[in-house]
């Protein structure tokens, strides 16, 4: 598939309208929605039956599309994830005091990542910011890893399906704390 065609257009529209989508990323299929759009979120959080507490994650093209909802960070913080960037990392990283709730949970940090997923990274270009990126799954169930998943799960719940091949990685990208390098979730 292109990562400039019609469907990947589609995509974008849905997400500016305020809709949820599912995409493929590096492992999985994903849930994903303006992190602005506090509506959205709470409809996918719905979707997924995800407690708004535990915190999401936000995928990017690029570190830029990150800064406003992350602290300043210093050099050496910085040069850490551009060391693993784009890639399969999932950092969790000081969030302003002005990234929502509905974004971080209960946490004082926010799940993030700059994607190399190329359809996923064009997404993320075509809507001009950040995606929330859960996996398309009800809570408890296995990920989708195919659009046929995701429509016959969800697929009545969303706006918009981005067929598209996954990263082929077998498990969903490992977190780990920025401030302690300590791994939060995955090998």
């Amino acid at each position: 598939m292109s990562v400039n065609g019609p469907r990947l257009r589609a995509a974008a529209r849905a997400v500016r309208a305020g809709g949820v989508i599912a995409y493929p990323t590096e492992a999985v299929f994903g849930l994903g929605c303006d992190p602005r759009d506090e509506r959205a979120v709470r409809r996918l959080l719905a979707i997924k039956r995800r407690p708004a507490r535990k915190g999401l994650i936000l995928i990017a093209a690029d570190f830029a599309q990150l800064e406003p909802f992350l602290q300043p960070l210093s050099p050496s913080d910085r040069a850490r994830l551009a060391a693993t960037w784009p890639g399969p990392h999932t950092w969790l990283v000081p969030a302003r005091r002005t990234t929502p709730r509905w974004l971080r949970g209960r946490h004082d940090t926010l799940a993030v990542r700059v994607t190399a997923h190329p359809l996923a990274a064009a997404l993320c270009r075509a809507c001009g910011h950040p995606l929330v990126s859960t996996s398309a799954n009800p809570g408890g169930r296995p990920p989708a890893r195919s659009a046929l998943a995701v429509r016959r799960r969800l697929g009545h719940l969303l706006d918009c399906i981005l067929a598209g091949p996954t990263g082929g990685a077998a498990q969903p990208t490992a977190i780990r704390d920025l401030r302690t390098g300590r791994r939060v979730r995955g090998a």
